[in-house]
């Protein structure tokens, strides 16, 4: 017998309204920022890990659906983010390791927040704190899901439902982007895969003023009801009249989580003065410039005056060789005159002995 894995996580949406973190005091404009900012994370870990993009659906899904269950007071949507989606990895078959995953957000979170890029060495007590709360938070998916992680996408059924009603191919890829946009809302909690897909079906078609057939309604072939189309095209609505979400800490302790190798609160302050000092850094720069301009010009100065000292050395060094060489001119000349002389003295004495001889004979 074969068994199939059935997507049957789907929540009403008073349950949703009443979620843990609703519970713990946490209003709904800041659950929906913070599940937001989540699935922004995920997404853009997975772009920067080079992950397929079913690996960020995965993780997405899981996102809303651990919320489901746990409050954000308790668990702080980074580390979420980060096991959820070293969990999609492995359960989409592209792994990664805890290592890539960590450095990725810690990264990610540098850029986000406008810190200083530190060095997270693998080595240290950070890292090791890191890693261990890492697979701490995937027991913790793992356990409120029960170990039934299967998700089923609406992507997989957008192009069967567009090239059955025989839509224009560019409607394809604006359905898509609008699968990918959805979840980042509770949208995957909440309907079945296939009325999500006719809700971005509809509202690519709505956008491209394309007509769909009416007559039968052309979602009772897709097993959807008007009333989940309508809602996905609300909430699709709503989503894009908010802002870029930004991080809130909502946990407990009062301590936002940081994948950064320093202090929440040292990281909080560097930024709070770098930003309050912008124009005294600049300052700073000026006259680090100035120094180094000053520098490089005594350089060149020291430069030039080895050079002198170079050359004067070097006339020093030309007049010495040339009295060497005038005195050694000198003393040959001197011991040419002497044997010269010497020579002639020879002469006339061997002359003048000839002489005596002859006249003798």
């Amino acid at each position: 017998m074969i068994y199939t894995a059935i997507d049957n996580f789907y929540l009403p949406e008073e349950q949703i309204k009443n979620s843990p973190s609703r519970k713990d005091g946490i209003d709904e404009t800041t659950e929906t920022t913070l599940r937001i900012y989540g699935c922004d994370l995920i997404q853009e870990a997975g772009i920067l890990l080079r992950l397929p993009q079913a690996v960020m659906a995965t993780g997405q899904v899981l996102f809303h659906r651990f919320y489901c269950k746990k409050s954000l007071a308790k668990f702080d949507v980074k580390i979420v983010a980060a096991s959820c989606v070293w969990l999609a990895s492995k359960l989409e078959e592209n792994p990664k390791k805890a290592r890539q995953v960590i450095i990725v957000f810690h990264r990610m979170e540098c850029r986000r927040e406008n810190l200083p890029l530190d060095h997270l060495d693998l080595f240290s007590k950070k890292y090791s704190e890191l890693k261990v709360e890492l697979s701490r938070t995937e027991r913790h998916i793992l356990k409120e899901m029960g170990f039934v992680c299967h998700v089923e996408h609406p992507h997989k059924f957008i192009s069967n439902y567009l090239a059955t009603l025989e839509t224009p191919p560019e409607l394809r890829q604006e359905a898509w982007n609008l699968a990918n946009d959805s979840l980042r809302t509770t949208l995957c909690v909440r309907f079945r895969s296939e009325v999500v897909a006719c809700g971005v079906v509809y509202a690519a078609a709505r956008r491209f003023q394309v007509p769909l057939p009416e007559n039968p309604p052309w979602w009772k072939a897709f097993d959807a009801d008007k009333s989940g189309i309508d809602e996905v095209c609300r909430v699709l609505a709503h989503l894009y009249s908010l802002p870029k979400a930004q991080y809130i800490s909502v946990c407990k302790d009062g301590k936002p989580f940081t994948f950064s190798s320093r202090s929440a609160n040292s990281q909080s302050q560097s930024a709070t003065k770098g930003r309050s000092k912008v124009g005294e850094s600049d300052r700073e720069k000026e006259r680090g410039r100035e120094r180094d301009r000053a520098s490089s010009r005594s350089h060149r100065d020291r430069g030039r005056d080895s050079d002198k000292e170079s050359d004067r050395e070097r006339d020093k060094l030309k007049e010495r060789s040339h009295h060497r060489s005038r005195d050694r001119l000198k003393d040959y000349g001197d011991r040419s005159r002497h044997h010269s002389s010497r020579d002639r003295d020879y002469r006339e004495s061997s002359h003048s002995s000839k002489d005596r001889r002859s006249r003798h004979h």
